[in-house]
């Protein structure tokens, strides 16, 4: 273990409080950034950016728990279908080639990017769609009450359980489908969607992690040193920018938000393939 990797740790911060404020998994931006600028094998990334999110999500979590925000009955229903699918992604991610996996991160990330930046579905239609079905309502530790109509949670579940099975192969996709379909299609308050997309993301992050800690002991010290001078600079800097992003999330417009990552996923997806094109042309 070194400390070759100290300048990781304020964007590990940046990263955490992006990740806390939308929902979205911080290895989303963690494993291109560990793919690309430190050059670690993708598996490795993957495992490493699983490993930080744990952390940064399971400190968003307790600042969620404590603002009261979380519908945990949906989240129970979701993780119904993410774990068991999760294990199958990180089984997965074992036996796809480098280059097959770095393809589908960024064709992931471009896709994410595509339904952050799309024009939002007509507020009018999503209201006639939705009018019909029980009403929610969930009050925060703060005395704010949130009302919301849940849609087809059988869509719901399809979507989580894709968003799963690129999360163990890729490290990414579950918070971004949770958050289309909550915010996209149920129009659930931006507050409580994000803080039930961490509660789901949070556990099934954990569950892939463990499959990919278990790969890095079979593959030996040289792999494990590596990973473990990362985290000891991500760590810290995700469980800082966890609890700053849940205090964004309540005071940021969430369009804004949306926007700003659709950008930025679209900019590290064209960086993915064009270093998998310069990787065969070599």
């Amino acid at each position: 273990m070194n400390l070759d990797y100290w300048f990781i740790f304020p964007i590990a911060v940046m990263i955490a409080t992006i990740a806390m404020a939308s929902g979205v998994e911080g290895a989303t931006f963690f494993t291109p950034l560990f793919i690309i600028v430190l050059g670690l094998p993708t598996d490795v990334a993957v495992g490493t950016g699983l490993i930080t999110e744990v952390f940064g999500f399971s400190s968003g979590l307790y600042a969620y728990v404590h603002r009261g925000l979380i519908d945990y009955k949906l989240g129970q229903t979701l993780l119904w279908v993410t774990i068991p699918v999760v294990v199958l992604g990180t089984w997965l991610a074992k036996v796809i080639p480098d280059d097959i996996l770095k393809g589908i991160l960024a064709v992931g990330l471009l896709a994410i990017a595509a339904s952050f930046l799309r024009p939002p579905t007509s507020p009018h239609t999503t209201k006639q769609a939705l009018d019909s079905l029980p009403q929610t309502g969930l009050t925060s530790r703060q005395g704010q009450t949130f009302y919301y109509r849940i849609g087809n949670y059988g869509e719901g579940r399809l979507l989580a359980s894709i968003g799963a099975l690129f999360l163990g192969m890729v490290s990414t996709g579950l918070g971004q489908l949770n958050g289309y379909f909550l915010l996209q299609r149920c129009r659930v308050p931006s507050p409580v969607a994000v803080a039930t997309s961490v509660f789901v993301v949070a556990i099934t992050a954990a569950i892939a992690s463990v499959g990919h800690v278990l790969q890095f002991i079979q593959a030996g010290d040289e792999v494990i040193n590596q990973v473990l001078s990362l985290v000891l600079f991500t760590i810290p800097g995700v469980l800082i920018g966890a609890q700053l992003g849940a205090i964004v999330a309540s005071r940021l417009p969430q369009s804004r938000l949306e926007r700003s990552m659709g950008v930025l996923f679209v900019l590290v997806g064209v960086i993915l393939f064009g270093e998998i094109l310069v990787q065969y042309r070599t």
